[in-house]
């Protein structure tokens, strides 16, 4: 202990700087290992770091939108502050689901995300959809573009 001492440091805090050196290096080896530098980019391989992505991957492959649109721009917002933000939030939350294997399967969007994905429906398709917004047709949540069209950012699984 003569050398806590002769640095200044007490116990309280060497036991503090353990911790933290704990952490770090936990979570800097989490995101080595979990890939996470790849959801930086925009790489639709990047969402198949997940096995469970798999068929949505190769669903997309056989879609009509795999030629014009990618995963971020029908699942995340196209805002940067909103887009990183949304990155944030489902990369916390689907590390947690799939570290303690809590996650359905087959994986479903949940609200906040179908949200996004209508918005982008929108934007995307706004001189055919035009028409449909002015008149309320999505003012609340009873109705959305994958209600009718579920097969075309995700064509058939077979």
């Amino acid at each position: 202990m003569l050398w806590i001492r002769r640095w200044g440091l007490t116990v309280t805090s060497l036991s503090l700087c353990v911790l933290l050196g704990l952490v770090t290096g936990l979570g800097l080896f989490t995101f080595r290992y979990a890939e996470g530098a790849s959801y930086f980019s925009t790489d639709p391989a990047a969402c198949m770091n997940c096995h469970v992505m798999r068929d949505h991957f190769d669903s997309w492959l056989k879609s009509s939108h795999h030629a014009h649109a990618t995963c971020i721009d029908c699942h995340l917002p196209h805002e940067f502050v909103p887009k990183y933000i949304a990155k944030a939030e489902n990369g916390w939350n689907h590390s947690l689901a799939f570290t303690l294997q809590n996650f359905p399967e087959p994986i479903r969007i949940h609200r906040k995300n179908s949200g996004i994905l209508q918005d982008a429906c929108i934007r995307c398709h706004q001189g055919l959809v035009s028409d449909l917004v002015g008149h309320g047709a999505f003012a609340d949540d009873s109705n959305s573009c994958v209600r009718c069209h579920s097969q075309v950012g995700h064509g058939s699984t077979r």
